[in-house]
């Protein structure tokens, strides 16, 4: 299968300035401006781009968007129409009154830790509630302060910041904990996308749930989903494995346990182990799949591919620029199966030496992952012989 390259589109043409990372080079595209702005390939912070003014945002936006809503909120009956709007009493460029969206922080976030996701690249994916909840929040927890404060700075956001990461999350929930208690409004969010998912905060909630204080989510930007809405990979549903273990034995047996899983496979990686990761993808699984690379998602260097998994570690090793920035790989369901294999066989017979025919299928089911009835059937042939 021919390679199918899905770029980011007009993004990369209407960059204000680019360096690619290494050589220094520079494109620049005249008389064309961003109305947003993008973390450099390695996130360490905000590029050339116009800062989006989120408070010139019309009302009538914000009003529609209180008035369906409104009545769902926790709570009940936060919003009531354009009630729950308060205009802050000035007009911007067009000439409207702006209003800030009350979303509810002192009834559905005041003593519940608000989950905030931020953006994986592109600092305008971020959603309005979001920035009202960060806005309103006396204490802002996050993975990286100097990270946080980057993005909190370019919306002009605030707020006094507890670091929360993998080795202080016990202590800092506690600390977080007690925040609330005292009435404190707390919001959490980590370096990128969503809190919890492949990155620290779920040992937090957990915490936070078990002193008696509720916990609210502000969805948002997430890689995984992101590269699964442009992967155009036709499959149900889809298994997230997130990171892989990173020595090499762990990381096989785990790709071995996911391997007859009949879903997409969306891993997360680093670059300094993308090739050793496609690797073995391409060792361990059925060289029939496809595998779609997805590389600094919504950022600058924003690059996304899709081809077969046997091509994937010759295309990641023909540019050096390919194997920099952060990465999903989305790695298709297993091809249909066409009888059992030689392993689905080996355990089916050993169970039948000791177990009912019925017995042996379904417990054959439930080691291999092969379908009972197709085990059933074999096994009543096997009896036969």
């Amino acid at each position: 299968m021919p390679l199918q390259p899905m770029t980011g589109g007009e993004d990369q043409a209407l960059l204000l300035g680019r360096g690619d990372a290494g050589d220094g080079a520079a494109e620049f595209c005249p008389g064309r401006r961003r109305a947003t702005a993008h973390l450099d390939e390695h996130g360490r912070g905000a590029v050339a781009a116009d800062q989006v003014d989120f408070a010139a945002l019309d009302a009538e936006i914000a009003l529609q968007q209180l008035e369906a809503v409104g009545e769902q909120m926790p709570g009940g009956g936060i919003f009531a129409g354009r009630a729950g709007c308060l205009a802050l009493g000035h007009r911007g460029a067009h000439g409207v009154a702006h209003c800030s969206i009350m979303a509810g922080m002192t009834q559905t976030t005041k003593n519940a830790l608000a989950i905030v996701a931020t953006p994986i690249g592109n600092l305008g994916d971020i959603t309005l509630r979001a920035l009202e909840i960060l806005r309103q929040a006396d204490t802002i927890a996050c993975e990286d302060t100097r990270h946080a404060r980057r993005l909190l700075d370019h919306h002009d956001i605030r707020a006094s910041l507890l670091a929360v990461h993998e080795h202080n999350e016990q202590a800092a929930a506690a600390r977080l904990i007690e925040l609330l208690a005292a009435g404190k409004r707390v919001a959490l969010i980590s370096d990128a996308g969503t809190p919890g998912v492949s990155d620290p905060g779920a040992r937090t909630v957990a915490a936070v749930r078990a002193a008696g204080h509720a916990v609210t989510p502000l969805p948002g930007p997430n890689a995984a989903i992101a590269a699964l809405c442009v992967a155009g990979l036709d499959t149900p549903a889809f298994h997230f494995v997130g990171f892989l273990p990173a020595k090499l034995g762990a990381r096989r047996t785990a790709i071995e346990g996911v391997k007859g899983i009949a879903a997409t496979l969306v891993f997360y990686e680093a670059p300094h182990r993308i090739e050793e990761t496609v690797a073995d993808l391409a060792a361990l699984l059925e060289p029939e799949r496809e595998i779609v690379v997805a590389r600094e998602l919504t950022k600058l260097f924003e690059e996304i591919v899709r081809l077969p998994l046997p091509e994937a570690l010759a295309w990641l090793a023909a540019d050096a620029n390919r194997r920099r920035g952060e990465f999903v790989l989305l790695v298709s369901a297993p091809p249909p199966r066409v009888g059992l294999d030689a392993e689905c066989e080996r355990v089916l017979k050993l169970l039948l030496a000791e177990l009912p025919v019925r017995q042996a299928a379904k417990l054959a089911s439930e080691i291999t992952g092969a379908a009972k009835n197709e085990l059933y059937r074999r096994a009543l042939e096997l009896k036969e012989l």
